[in-house]
């Protein structure tokens, strides 16, 4: 169907910005073989290259001299004093660019013939368009291209970025050769007009490296006025670097992100990011900077709210508006451990020394759920499972909250510093000391046993 399409001759020209930092000579140039190769060179207005402060010999003097007797006049080569991270990289590299398009990729792509056409038309048609080509794989091994399936790109309240099915509507129309309206973006590739992206605030200068920039993006974009698409007819596929160029603290950085997002666009659905990373909403003890300008931005663009954007964009996303209270839960006679959601075969809670991460993340709500686990992402995909008593095991279950059909058996009452009582059962959640045999996660008749859980929301 593709191959069938026809595009108009008077496309605007693309200014292609790779991104690289310490990054193999081959490899870059390999992306730039071919993008001049399967780019149309009258739509091809130049490629810039942003070195992003690399410290290897091979990416200095022989890169340069290489492309400038490849390519004289077509490729330029931009290069930070220090190193910026990824996402203020590309700010630089949309300063740098001319055409009235600029595409965004990382310095590991290779081009598939056919695959600007398509995007160049579809920003043609609509400027506030952002155009995600679709993505393909590169094996490492052997560098052949794996061809993936037609995706949206969602992501999940910590902010990062999934492939997600596309919605029902693209599947109701029967032609895989259409646009897929799509949340946000993956993030090693976009395409956006110029000047729309500078009146959108660009990326958010105040990130820092990269994570979370991308989902800031699509929010902003479809809050705003735009849209964001992928185009199964544009495909470009990537390799996924072994090494990483940046630190090893990305999940640190993503969260930083995540909370200037949250704080930004999410009204009052930022909870759910806090949640999320199981921090609170007061003093999380993270400096995000300053965002005044970014809500500024917001206010300036006359952007939509945060629930339209669930509602109309992205309604698979599953919402956590319900939770009273969240976080590691610890009881007053083993205070050195947390409930934990155990090995997820045996669905069966468990005590297991506190680390705060996702499998210790509790959240209990407004109906008396207690749930155990990471927050789910879609509603396509099984929630965070939740605490139950059968009435009959001494252990407690963990199951699908959704499928338990006997409400009280999964509703506990619960107060800070109190006990944890089954509605159903009468029967109290409680630690049992076995001596040199460990503790174990019990239920049984209330003996004044006290739980307390690390945040509240007021």
């Amino acid at each position: 169907r593709c191959k069938e399409l026809k595009y108009g001759k008077d496309l605007p020209q693309i200014s292609i910005i790779f991104i690289f930092v310490n990054e193999a000579l081959s490899v870059i140039l390999r992306s730039v073989h071919s993008a001049v190769n399967h780019t149309p060179a009258h739509l091809l207005k130049e490629i810039i290259l942003v070195d992003d402060n690399s410290d290897e010999e091979e990416l200095k003097a022989p890169l340069e001299e290489y492309v400038n007797k490849r390519y004289p006049g077509l490729v330029k080569v931009v290069r930070n004093q220090k190193r910026e991270g990824l996402i203020r990289a590309r700010i630089e590299g949309w300063k740098a660019a001319t055409g009235q398009i600029t595409g965004f990729f990382d310095a590991h792509v290779e081009f598939t013939a056919g695959w600007a056409e398509p995007v160049l038309s579809r920003i043609q048609e609509n400027r506030r368009r952002v155009i995600l080509p679709s993505i393909d794989n590169i094996k490492q091994d052997n560098f052949e291209v794996q061809r993936y399936e037609n995706s949206a790109h969602g992501y999940s309240w910590e902010l990062w970025c999934m492939y997600i099915s596309p919605p029902k509507d693209w599947w109701d129309a029967g032609d895989p050769s259409l646009p897929i309206r799509t949340p946000a973006m993956i993030g090693c590739s976009f395409v956006v007009n110029r000047k729309f992206f500078g009146e959108i605030g660009l990326l958010d200068p105040g990130m820092d490296v990269y994570g979370g920039e991308n989902i800031e993006l699509g929010i902003k974009v479809w809050l705003c006025g735009g849209s964001m698409e992928v185009l199964p007819c544009s495909r470009v596929a990537h390799i996924e670097r072994k090494k990483k160029p940046y630190n090893n603290n990305i999940g640190f950085y993503t969260k930083r992100n995540a909370l200037r997002v949250a704080e930004v666009w999410m009204d009052d659905y930022k909870s759910h990011v806090y949640i999320a990373w199981n921090l609170p909403l007061e003093n999380p003890g993270i400096d995000i900077g300053d965002v005044s300008e970014r809500k500024a931005l917001r206010k300036s663009l006359k952007c939509k709210n945060f629930q339209w954007y669930l509602d109309h964009v992205y309604p698979e996303m599953r919402r956590y508006n319900n939770t009273v209270a969240y976080g590691e839960l610890r009881n007053n006679k083993a205070k050195d451990v947390c409930l934990d959601q155990g090995p997820q075969e045996n669905h069966t809670a468990i005590l297991y020394p506190c680390h705060g991460w996702g499998p210790q993340l509790a959240r209990y709500t407004k109906e008396g759920f207690l749930h155990l686990g990471a927050l789910g992402t879609t509603t396509l995909l099984p929630d965070t499972r939740c605490l139950v008593d059968n009435g009959k095991s001494r252990f407690p279950q963990l199951l699908d909250c959704e499928k338990v059909k006997s409400t009280l058996h999964k509703r506990w009452n619960f107060i800070q510093n109190g006990a944890i009582l089954n509605k159903g059962t009468g029967r109290c959640l409680e630690v049992e000391n076995k001596g040199m045999a460990g503790i174990d996660l019990i239920l049984r008749s209330c003996t004044g046993q006290r739980w307390t859980i690390k945040n509240f929301i007021k």
